[in-house]
């Protein structure tokens, strides 16, 4: 689970780039529903850091967090090229969906490695071939 915490801590990286690039563009003044990536991603954010420590606890919360993230980077994907076709959006788009599906990832690897093992036969009718 900590090798986990610190593969997500890495790809939400992304995530906070992406934030931080489109709060600070020009574009975002004419297109405030940009702001909704930002938000999500500052929330995930705030929500994931104080965990840093309990990496169950971050895993979680990173699993409660995600379908919202999903959601903010598919309308981000719906609204960006509305608001620019600049290649820098264009790749911001390609970083949130990279992101979330990378942490989708993680969280699908820990999930089956703590899924328990099969088990054994219980009783003769189980060890006929």
């Amino acid at each position: 689970p900590q090798e986990a915490v610190e593969r997500c801590q890495t790809l939400r990286s992304h995530s906070w780039m992406v934030r931080t690039f489109v709060k600070h563009s020009t574009e975002v003044e004419e297109f405030p529903e940009l702001m909704e990536i930002v938000r999500t991603v500052f929330d995930t954010a705030r929500a994931l850091e104080t965990r840093i420590g309990d990496p169950a606890g971050y895993l979680h919360m990173l699993n409660k967090k995600l379908g919202k993230l999903r959601k903010a980077a598919e309308k981000f994907r719906t609204d960006a090229p509305h608001a620019s076709d600049h290649t820098n959006f264009k790749q911001a788009m390609i970083s949130m969906d990279a992101c979330v599906v990378a942490l989708e990832d993680v969280l699908r690897d820990v999930s089956s490695s703590n899924a328990a093992p099969d088990s054994p036969p219980s009783g003769p009718e189980d060890q006929m071939e």
